[in-house]
Parts: C-alpha cells; sequence; structure tokens
C-alpha cells in the first residue's frame, strides 16, 4: 500500500486567523484597506478584506487607551496613548516612534485629530482637554473644566471653525475655542454620561448621544437643542448620515412613507447602536425610527449576572462603503445597504472580522468543497469561517454554555451538518445552509466532550460525556426546518468508562465506535447496541483522541503520557508506539490513506509521521501554546491547528510544490554553475566572482582571488568587482575571509582581499556592515600571529646572510653589511654588559658568603668563650670557704 501511495513529506503554514483585537480603542484608514486595533498593550494593522495581520507595533507593556490616525498623508501617522500617560507619534511606513511625551495626570480616554494634520486632542480621566502640536509636541491649549472622566472629543468638521467639543460623564458637553482659548458654552441636556458625538453634513448642526437613552440634537448657531429623541436603549455610538451616500438613497423612500407632511425643511438622518446589539436608523423631523433591525447579528451570551453584551461603537466606512459595528466581544460587523425589489432598506452583513477567539476547542472542515471552517470555542457558540476571506460566515447560536466538541457531514442529498456537544449537558444537530438548529438531544447528566457522526450512512451520531456514559441518537426524519426544534431519539447508551470520556470515532463502515477515557484506557464497541469487542489498554496517562485507520483493522490513540500508538482490532494488541513529543498528546488523525499521520500536543507542536518506519518526517512550531483542535479535509488533506494560542492556522501540503522548487533550483544552480566556468575561461574575473557571491560558493571564490594573486596584473578587475557587492555580500565576503585567514596555507589570499576591502570601503562605510564587531575580533588575532610569523622568519634570514657571506657564497651590500657589523658590535657590547653584570653578580655572592662565615665564626667563638666562663664560675663556688 505505502509503495503505491506518494507520502507527504512537508506542510506549509499558509493562512492564520490571529487576535489582532481585544477590546477598547481601534481607527479605521481614509479608503477603508486596514483598520489600526489595540490588542492588550501592542498595536495591530489589520487587512479589512481578510483579516490577515499586516504589520505589528509593539507598545510600551502597558494597554492601548486611545488610538487615532492623522487625516492627511494618507494616514501615514498613527497616534496612541497607553496606560502609561505616554502620548506617541508613529510613522507607519518604517513602523517606528519618531515622537513621544507625556502630559496627562490620568489614562487618555480619547483622542482626535484636526483636518489640517497639525494639532491633536487628547481627553483624559483626569478630566482635562488638552490639544498639542503635532510637529513640535508641546501643548497649545490647556482646557480645565469638566467634573467628571472625558470620554468622547471631537474637532468640528470645518477646519476653519477652530471648535473643539468634549463629551464627559458629568453629562455635559464642552465646546473650546482654540483662538480665544475659552470654553465658549456648556451643553446640559442629558443624564447620564455623553457617549458619542458627530454633526450633520453641513456642519450647523452637533448629535450627542449617551446612556440616557437620547439622542440630542444642537443647534451650533445659538447652541440650543433643537430636538431630543428617546431610542429606548443605552446608546455607544451616533452616526450622521451624508446625503450623498447610498444608505441616505435607499432611505428616500422610508422618509416619504414615514413622513406625510411636507414642510419642506430639511431633516438630519443618523444612526444609532447600543446595548441591545441592533442597528437603528432615526429621522430628526419628527423624532421619527426609519429602520431597525429585526434581530441582532451579536450573540447575546445568558451570562449570570446578565449584562447584556451589544455594540460598543460605530461608524459610517470612508467612500460610502457602508457601516462599521465593533461588539463587546471583539467582532468587527460590517453592514452593506441594500433596497430590495419593494422599495424597503436591508442591512447585508458583508464581513464579520473576530478580533478575538480565545481558547479553541475543536474544529471540523464544512461542506462538499471544504470552504469553510466550524470552529468551537470558549463561547456558547460555533463560528462558521469562510477561508476564501478568513472572515466569520455565519454563527450557531442556541447553547447556553460553553460548546466543547463538533463533527461535520454532508449527506447524500448534499445537505451538511453540524452537530455540537456543549457543557450544558445537551447536543444539537445544526443545519449549515438554513443556519439553524434541527434537534436537540437532552439525555446526558454532564458535559458532553466528546461527538461523531456516522460515516457511510449519516443516520446517527455517538455522543460521549463526562457522565462517562455513550449514547447514539438516530437522525432519522429531521426536518428541514421548523420554528418548534424536536428532540432526538437516543437509540443505544451503555455506561463506558471509569472518567470522562474525551474521544470518539466511528469505523469507517459503521460498524464499530470506539471511546478514548481519562481512565487510560479506549474502549470498542459494536453498533448500534454498543456490546463491548475490545478494551485497549497500555497507556499510562488519560486518552485524548482516538481515530480508526480508512484501510487497515487498526485505531490509533494519543495519550497524556506522551506517547501514540497503534492497535490491533482484533485481539486488542499494541502494534506500534510512537514517541518524540515532549508533553501530553492531544490530537492525532491519519493522512495519506492510512499511511502517514499528524499529532499535536500540549508542546504546541505538530508532527508529521510515517507508519511503516517509525519516523517523524517534520515539525512544525508555529503555536505558542496547547494545540486543542485539529482537522483535516477529507479531499484536500488541508490541515487547520488551533489551541490556547486563540490562533488558527491553515497548513497545505507542499511535498511536490517542494519538489518543483528544489528542481528548479538545481536546474538554475546547473545553468549558473556553466555560466560561472565560461568567466573563468574568459578570465572575466568580474563576472566569475558576482556567479560565486549569488551561487554561495567560498571555494570557488578563493581560488578566483588566489588566481588574480598571483597573476599580480588583475588589481583593476577586482576592485570593479569588490565595488559590484553591498553590504550584506560585503559582510559575506568578510566571513569567508574571517574562515580563510585561520589557515596559514591561505592567510596570503585572505590578507590580500582584506586588504583591497579596507582599501575600497571607507571606515563609516565598514563601520554599517552588519555585524563587523564580531568579524574583527575573529580577524585580528589571526593577523597578528600571521604578521609575528613573517616577522620571526625574516629575522631568521639574517643568520642564512650571515653565514653565506662568511663563506663568500655571496657578495654583501655595503649598506646591508655595515647594518649587520652594526648589529654585531651592539650584541657584542650586549654581551659584554651581560658578562660584566654576571661577573659582578658572582662576586657579591661570593662577599656575601664569605661575610657570612666570618659572622659565624664569631658566633661560635662566643659561645665557647660563654661555655668556658660558665665552668669557671661553678669551679669557683664549689671551693669551700675556710673555717
Amino acid at each position: 500500500m505505502a509503495s503505491s501511495v506518494s507520502l507527504k513529506k512537508n506542510y506549509r503554514c499558509h493562512q492564520s486567523l490571529q487576535q489582532f483585537y481585544t477590546g477598547g480603542p481601534y481607527a479605521v484608514s481614509s479608503d477603508g484597506s486596514f483598520i489600526v486595533c489595540a490588542c492588550d498593550d501592542t498595536i495591530k494593522i489589520v487587512d479589512s478584506s481578510n483579516a490577515s495581520i499586516k504589520s505589528t507595533i509593539e507598545g510600551d507593556s502597558e494597554p492601548v487607551t486611545a488610538l487615532c490616525l492623522s487625516p492627511v498623508s494618507n494616514n501615514s501617522f498613527l497616534f496612541s496613548a497607553s496606560h502609561s500617560r505616554q502620548i506617541r507619534i508613529w510613522d507607519l511606513s518604517s513602523l517606528k516612534c519618531i515622537r513621544s511625551w507625556k502630559g496627562h495626570e490620568g489614562p487618555i480616554m480619547g483622542m482626535a485629530c484636526h483636518g489640517s494634520g497639525g494639532l491633536l486632542a487628547t481627553a483624559g480621566a483626569d478630566r482635562k482637554v488638552l490639544v498639542w502640536d503635532v510637529d513640535g509636541g508641546f501643548c497649545t491649549h490647556y482646557f480645565k473644566g469638566h467634573k467628571g472622566v472625558v470620554t468622547c472629543i471631537m474637532f468640528h468638521r470645518d477646519p476653519n471653525r477652530l471648535l473643539l467639543f468634549s463629551g464627559s460623564d458629568d453629562t455635559t458637553i464642552r465646546i473650546w475655542d482654540l483662538r480665544t482659548k475659552k470654553c465658549v458654552t456648556t451643553l446640559e441636556k442629558h443624564q447620564s454620561a455623553v457617549t458619542s458625538l458627530d454633526f450633520s453634513e453641513d456642519g450647523q448642526t452637533l448629535i450627542s448621544a449617551g446612556r440616557d437613552k437620547v439622542v440630542n440634537l444642537w443647534n451650533l448657531s445659538d447652541f440650543s437643542c433643537k430636538v431630543t429623541v428617546p431610542t429606548y436603549e443605552a446608546l455607544e455610538a451616533v452616526c450622521a448620515i451624508g446625503s450623498e451616500s447610498t444608505l441616505a438613497k435607499c432611505l428616500a423612500s422610508l422618509i416619504q412613507k414615514r413622513l406625510k407632511e411636507k414642510d419642506g425643511s430639511p431633516s438630519i438622518q443618523f444612526i444609532t447602536v447600543g446595548e441591545r446589539g441592533i442597528v437603528r436608523i432615526w429621522n430628526s423631523k419628527g423624532a421619527v425610527c426609519l429602520f431597525e433591525q429585526k434581530s441582532s447579528d451579536v450573540v447575546v451570551s445568558l451570562d449570570k449576572d446578565e449584562v447584556k453584551r451589544g455594540f460598543i461603537s460605530a461608524m459610517m466606512l470612508p467612500s460610502d462603503q457602508g457601516l462599521i459595528c465593533v461588539t463587546a466581544d471583539q467582532q468587527f460587523l460590517l453592514y452593506t445597504p441594500v433596497e430590495d425589489s419593494e422599495g424597503s432598506l436591508k442591512l447585508i452583513l458583508s464581513k464579520r472580522l473576530i478580533g478575538y477567539n480565545e481558547e479553541i476547542a475543536d474544529m471540523k472542515f464544512l461542506g462538499e468543497e471544504e470552504q469553510f471552517l466550524a470552529v468551537s470555542t470558549s463561547v456558547e457558540h460555533v463560528r462558521v469561517y469562510d477561508l476564501t476571506s478568513m472572515s466569520c460566515a455565519y454563527v450557531l447560536a442556541g447553547h447556553t454554555d460553553i460548546v466543547l466538541c463538533l463533527d461535520t457531514c454532508v449527506l447524500g442529498t448534499g445537505r451538511t451538518l453540524v452537530v455540537t456537544g456543549s457543557k450544558d449537558n445537551s447536543v444539537r444537530v445544526w443545519d449549515a445552509e438554513s443556519k439553524c438548529c434541527i434537534g436537540v438531544g437532552i439525555g446526558h447528566m454532564g458535559a458532553v466532550g466528546a461527538i461523531a457522526f456516522s460515516r457511510k450512512h449519516q443516520n446517527f451520531f455517538v455522543s460521549g460525556s463526562s457522565d462517562r456514559t455513550l449514547k447514539v441518537w438516530s437522525l432519522d426524519g429531521l426536518p428541514d426546518g421548523a420554528e418548534d426544534v424536536p428532540n432526538l431519539k437516543a437509540k443505544a447508551v451503555v455506561a463506558a468508562h471509569d472518567k470522562d470520556i474525551n474521544s470518539l470515532a466511528v469505523a469507517p463502515n459503521d460498524s464499530l465506535v470506539c471511546s478514548g477515557s481519562q481512565d487510560r484506557t479506549a474502549c470498542i464497541w459494536r453498533l448500534p447496541d454498543l456490546v463491548s469487542v475490545v478494551v485497549l489498554r497500555g497507556h499510562k496517562r488519560g486518552i485524548w483522541s482516538v481515530e480508526f485507520s480508512p484501510v487497515d483493522q487498526c485505531v490509533i490513540t494519543a495519550s497524556g503520557d506522551k506517547t501514540i500508538k497503534i492497535w490491533a482490532i482484533s485481539d486488542g494488541s499494541c502494534l506500534k508506539t510512537f514517541e518524540g513529543h515532549t508533553s501530553s498528546v492531544i490530537r492525532a488523525s491519519f493522512v495519506t490513506r492510512g499511511t502517514q499521520f499528524v499529532s499535536c500536543g500540549a508542546d504546541g507542536l505538530v508532527k508529521l509521521w510515517t507508519v511503516n518506519t517509525n519516523e517523524c518526517i517534520a515539525t512544525y512550531d508555529q503555536h505558542d501554546d496547547k494545540i486543542w483542535a485539529l482537522a483535516i479535509g477529507k479531499k484536500t488533506e488541508m490541515l487547520a491547528t488551533g489551541g490556547s494560542d486563540a490562533v488558527i492556522n491553515l497548513w497545505h501540503d507542499s511535498t511536490s510544490a517542494d519538489k518543483e522548487e528544489a528542481f528548479r533550483k538545481e536546474e538554475e544552480g546547473v545553468l549558473r554553475g556553466q555560466d560561472l566556468e565560461n568567466a573563468v575561461m574568459d578570465a572575466d574575473y568580474i563576472r566569475a566572482i558576482q556567479l560565486a557571491f549569488e551561487l554561495r560558493r567560498p571555494h570557488k571564490l578563493f581560488e578566483l582571488f588566489g588566481e588574480i594573486y598571483r597573476k599580480g596584473s588583475a588589481d583593476v578587475q577586482i576592485e570593479k568587482a569588490l565595488r559590484c557587492l553591498n553590504k550584506e555580500e560585503f559582510a559575506q565576503l568578510l566571513e569567508y575571509v574571517r574562515e580563510w585567514n585561520t589557515k596559514p596555507k591561505l592567510c596570503h589570499v585572505a590578507q590580500f582581499v582584506l586588504f583591497k576591502i579596507f582599501s575600497i570601503l571607507s571606515p563609516t562605510d565598514i563601520a554599517e556592515i552588519r555585524g563587523i564587531g564580531e568579524l574583527l575580533e575573529g580577524l585580528i588575532p589571526y593577523s597578528q600571529r600571521h604578521f609575528s610569523r613573517i616577522d620571526r622568519l625574516q629575522r631568521s634570514t639574517f643568520l642564512l646572510d650571515y653565514t653565506l657571506t662568511g663563506m663568500s657564497v655571496i657578495e654583501p651590500e655595503t649598506n646591508v653589511r655595515d647594518a649587520r657589523e652594526k648589529d654585531m658590535e651592539y650584541s657584542r657590547n650586549d654581551e659584554e654588559q651581560a658578562r660584566y653584570k654576571v661577573e659582578g653578580q658572582e662576586h657579591e655572592k661570593l662577599e656575601e658568603k664569605a661575610s657570612l662565615k666570618r659572622r659565624k665564626s664569631r658566633k661560635s667563638r662566643d659561645v665557647a668563650y660563654k661555655k668556658l666562663r660558665g665552668l669557671t664560675d661553678r669551679g669557683d663556688s664549689s671551693i669551700p670557704s675556710p673555717a
């Protein structure tokens, strides 16, 4: 079997969906091509067409609190602020910070750039509003007056009217005149925090929204409140609609229908979004709601604290591209207005960009062409991604707790189904086309952690739970779509394991099902009655994944003991054991018709194995944390991996592409090698050196330099060849020279090349070469050693000359003879001085010895005299005195 199947040798990660938005500030470019998002302490620049991250700006390790793009120079500058209170200006072309300063005493909550691009206004939690000169970085205006946190700030739409508007959670709006540096007026009509400001198209009306559930329209001529529109929801954003936009044209017929009286006075249309998660369009005349979404595209979670999760921001996209709304769970929803046949307005959700996926629990490819990917994360719904645009196509919502597992299948009729298991102890079946739930299975007493569809007949699925039971559910009689979701019936139930069930797999012929559990065993059951066939024992930790081979009578299991095992179904014996992961193996799936398999684990690695040879032929490290999910396409065998780092990577088989690339490179190398030989034959050293560099052939390069060095007449050519090199190539050449310089046989050519390099390049150019310090550290010691060796060799030739001269073999030159006579005279003088010095030292030693002997003899005489004197004294004392 293996000989008839072309084995895979390599996979490439060709697309990746990473987290790019964790909530907070964002900014959209003037053409809508990219979005600048705050992602914790970094700033991500995201392509709005496919949610790919174009570039990342590293912050100062503090969460980003405000962002703003310069309206001039094609948004080439970005302003940012973080909790560190540091204001920074970034050049988006080089991603470098060109200026930074501190200004506020608290976090900066908002930013606005003047239409001229020369002024930047910042709103702070310290209740202050400051205006800065962008070029100089100094404060031009210091406004104080708010009694609460300044929540929003905006310059007037007309750049000639130097007015600044700020809203605060003290319920007031203040208008500041930049010419007089004073507060013009304070607008007090709101009863709660002001969250958003906007202007009418003519700039004569200010629109404000707040959490007091009203929108106020202010006349900027006399600063009076024209209209108050009750919206009955806490608002987070308000957007005025331009008269020339597509949205305004679609609203024209609605305005005529709703407003019967035609007084001819102009009206203002605006959009509001808030806690309900729906988009509504209002008309200022009569405070009429012209449009309201029938259902929210925001999936509201059923939290215990009943906190509503709706929209937190919205803005009209430039160039009439529609509306963008941001949700509390880090999603960007892009709406396009469409007028249907009946003349009514519809907001089509054209794109849903997921900024943050949280921890990815499971994923499967969806559809016949596998153009979609169903993903379950740490939320109550399933997100289905379109792989062409990497945007979320739709959401399957219905579970009341986290979705832990899922599986997909395509029926013979072409209908695509999705089955999910959740922490709410239920299973649900979904129709991918209608995007609605068509069946609910209730009966488990614990979280459903494993689920698997029938592989052949697609008329049942099996679920496994933390209640340690397996259930077989029938899919017969599922409706195409019904308002009342029917309950599914369980065909069989069995208490399967002693601990939680982690994984399930159904055999290709639907005759068996295998279950893997935390009790370190895998069990094979006969369907549909769930009769035990064999128990697979041998793992030392819990089993995370099981799967049947598509061609052989065997099962593969992955375990927390860092091993993967293949078992025979007939007797439950272990056929092979694979070791290589450094942590728990969480997923393992067959590819290449069962001759290979892919595994991933808690070490963040993806490995490709060959079954016959027990060999791991490739390892990929593209994740920063555990990999919980692995999906393999049945047709394309494309891989998808996701895990705790909230990253989804898509992998394609690149074996054939790598072969073609290797063959192309080899062919190109042969042709260029022939060109190199031809250049050497023609003595075209400039061309030969360039080709040797391009082909990375240091030995051939040394031969070329050696030939030029021996000829001695090709200095011009070598200088021309070296002048054609760039700094990277000079760095590479110096690395070659450093290696050549370590060998005495090659050092002459190395020093020759080094001399030419230093002759051509100026000290400034040399200092700019990458890694020049390390290169010089390797060149200098060996160069010093070579020069010392040459110097010793030169000095040793003097003896040879002297010997030959003494033998009258050669006639010494006069100057040389005089010099050598002087050297010999100096050496004789040195010898005499050395001899005199030695004799003096010997004389001093002799004198010291003589004095030492004299001191010893004198000392011995003194000792003898004392002894004698003592004896005399004792003799006198022994003579008795006369009586």
